[in-house]
Formats: structure tokens, C-alpha cells, sequence
């Protein structure tokens, strides 16, 4: 086992350090407070290949794999992690699903512009009334020719007012059926397809989160992605993706947050020494680097499996996990490191701890993940 990160690995997280100093962090907190989504930062990102990352070079993408992507989110989450998130979102939901599950009419169609970020985005599944469980959701397509029309609305979606494309799973057969749900592209500008409330959020908050709604609105056929009846399937296995994106994100935080501690511990002194001296410090410091060590390595086995196209799911679930829960004790430590200032808005602490505990509720609640990992592993 190499350990290492390859040249590649090294190239991109330098590019993205750089990146990310000069036109992420001067304006982190103008963006969170204001609650702005910086398209032309993504379309930027786009440019450099970080928003086409696991696309073929054929579809105009980097053509890069798992490893590389947990790399591209993590850096740019030790930075900000709202924009981790809506990165990670445009790559492994939206512009994943159609790469998974399109036919090659459709990845000709969508993959090129999602790729460079000429278009962002957005992935719906969930709905008021149907959080984990998915099975429940109202919103229907009914068949009408070469057309669906479809009734309902999605909430809790990222990108949901920005995105110019959006893959959706909506039902087309009976509630609670798992072989009763289809995937479709929608386009902005479709009639009958439109953007609602926007949330405001504890964290991540500029990276836009609104919901989808859906007025009659008619579908061509042809924007159907794989067989009728598949959707849940299909949404299934892009969050089996999906959960090492976030895992990268929560990584991300992790190592921001204990970054940010780390300095200040050897800054701060009381008592005539740098506060790092003291046990209740060092001791937390330690915690905080193994759980990050442990996160990082059950990332790059789950990633490893994904590449080698083997099954991922309960590792995927396990990584997820664990990264998440790891970065909201290792924000929380972080604050209490800067005991006073870590409360404030001068250092980044605070905003590492608000936008970390979203990793333990997206793409899968922790529950959720514990469900499917025994799950899986009673099976065996």
C-alpha cells in the first residue's frame, strides 16, 4: 500500500491552495453573511477543471478519479466550506448521475457545459415531507405522450435557484414502491418548472439552498435518464458516491478547524507559556490529529473501492460517518481552543463549527449511514 499522494494528487492541491487564497478567502465571511453564492467563482473553478473532475476528457471533463476528487473538495474546505459543498454537489449528484445512468445522446448534451460550469448543477430527491425517507415523495410524473407532466415540488436542494440543469427522481409508479420512481433532466426556463424559498441556514450559507417546484410542468421523454422505474436505484448509487464527497468536505473542515487551533495553541500564552504547554490543550490536540488520520484513511479505501468498481456501500457509510462526526467534535474542540475568541467572528473557528454540522445530516444522516452499515453487515 502506497500511502503517498501521487504527483498528480500534490499538483492539484497546490493549484488549489493558491487558488484558494487569493480569490476564496478575502471575501469568506462577505459571502456567508450576505449569504451570496459566487457563481463566477464556480465558473472559474470550471475553467481550471475542478467542476468536470470525474468527467471523461471525451465530455470535456478532468478525467480524474476518486482520490483526486477527495483531494479537490478537502482543500478547498480546509478554506470554505460552503464552497466545498456546492462543488462537491455539482460533481458527484448532478453531473455524476447523468454520467452513470445518461445515454450517450444525453452526456453529449449536458456533460461539456456541467463540466466547465457553464452550466451549475443541482440534484433533487428530497422533499418536505420526505427526508431519509424517500419512498414517501408526492411529487409524480404522469405520462402524456412523447412528455411527462409533473406535479410537486423538492426542497433542501442545492443550487436550487442557480442551477441551469437539475436531475430529479420523481415517482411514476405507487409511494413506497422502489421500482415506482424515474429520474429526468430538467433545463431552466421549462415551463411549469420553477425555483421556491431559499433557506437560511446555521452554516454552509453561501452555498445556495432552495427548492424546486414543479407546475405541470412537461418533460420531454427523451430527458429521461435510464429506464422508467429506476430513479431510486439510481439515486441509491450516486449517494453511495455522494457520501465519499462529503467525507472529503467533512476532512476538509476537520483539518481547517484543527489547522486554525494548532496556530493559535502556540500563539496564545497564559501563564507565561504558549497554551499548547498545557496538558487540556496537547491533549485535545492529539485527539483531533488522529481522528483526521482515521477519517483521511477510511476516505481513500472507500474511494479506492469505487475506483476499482467494487462494491462501496457500507465503507462509503462508514467513511461518511465517521468523517462527519470526527469534524463537528474537532470544530467544537477548535472553538474551545480559542476559548473566547473562538466565539467570535475574528477568527475562523466559528464558522468551521456552524458549516460542520451539516456534514452529519446531508447525503444521509448519521442514523441513515448506522441503518445501512448494519444493514449490510447482517446480510453477511
Amino acid at each position: 500500500m502506497n500511502f503517498d499522494y501521487n504527483e498528480t494528487q500534490l499538483m492539484i492541491a497546490q493549484s488549489i491552495k493558491d487558488f484558494a487564497e487569493k480569490n476564496i478567502r478575502p471575501y469568506i465571511m462577505e459571502w456567508d453573511e450576505a449569504q451570496i453564492f459566487p457563481i463566477q467563482l464556480f465558473k472559474q473553478l470550471g475553467e481550471m477543471g475542478f467542476m468536470g473532475v470525474l468527467v471523461p476528457e471525451e465530455y470535456g471533463g478532468s478525467g480524474l478519479g476518486y482520490h483526486e476528487y477527495i483531494t479537490v473538495i478537502e482543500e478547498i474546505s480546509k478554506v470554505d466550506p460552503s464552497i466545498g459543498l456546492s462543488v462537491a454537489a455539482h460533481n458527484s449528484l448532478c453531473t455524476n448521475h447523468i454520467l452513470t445512468f445518461g445515454n450517450e445522446e444525453q452526456k453529449k448534451k449536458w456533460l461539456p457545459k456541467l463540466a466547465t460550469a457553464e452550466h451549475i448543477g443541482a440534484w433533487g430527491l428530497t422533499e418536505h415531507n420526505t427526508g431519509s425517507d424517500a419512498g414517501g415523495m408526492n411529487t409524480t410524473a404522469v405520462k402524456d405522450g412523447d412528455h411527462w407532466i409533473v406535479n410537486g415540488a423538492k426542497n433542501f436542494i442545492t443550487h436550487g435557484i442557480s442551477g441551469d440543469v437539475a436531475v430529479v427522481i420523481v415517482r411514476t409508479g405507487e409511494k413506497g414502491d422502489s421500482k415506482g420512481m424515474t429520474a429526468f433532466v430538467f433545463e431552466k426556463g421549462m415551463k411549469g418548472f420553477s425555483s421556491g424559498k431559499k433557506e437560511n441556514k446555521l452554516g454552509m450559507r453561501a452555498s445556495e439552498t432552495a427548492e424546486l417546484v414543479f407546475d405541470s410542468c412537461r418533460v420531454p421523454d427523451a430527458n429521461r435518464l435510464g429506464e422508467v422505474g429506476e430513479g431510486f436505484v439510481q439515486a441509491m448509487k450516486i449517494l453511495d458516491g455522494g457520501r465519499i464527497s462529503i467525507g472529503a468536505l467533512s476532512l476538509g473542515i476537520a483539518k481547517g478547524a484543527y489547522e486554525a487551533a494548532l496556530k493559535y495553541s502556540k500563539e496564545r500564552h497564559q501563564f507565561g507559556q504558549p497554551i499548547s504547554n498545557f496538558q487540556g490543550i496537547s491533549f485535545k490536540l492529539a485527539d483531533m490529529a488522529t481522528e483526521i488520520e482515521a477519517s483521511e484513511l477510511l476516505l481513500h479505501k472507500a474511494a479506492y473501492l469505487k475506483q476499482e468498481h467494487k462494491p462501496v456501500t457500507t465503507l462509503g457509510a462508514m467513511a461518511k460517518m465517521y468523517a462527519s462526526e470526527a469534524c463537528v467534535k474537532i470544530a467544537n474542540d477548535a472553538v474551545q481552543i480559542h476559548g473566547g475568541y473562538g466565539y467570535t467572528k475574528d477568527f475562523p473557528v466559528e464558522k468551521f463549527y456552524r458549516d460542520s454540522k451539516l456534514c452529519t445530516i446531508g447525503e444521509g444522516t448519521t442514523e441513515i449511514q448506522k441503518l445501512v452499515i448494519s444493514r449490510n453487515l447482517l446480510k453477511e
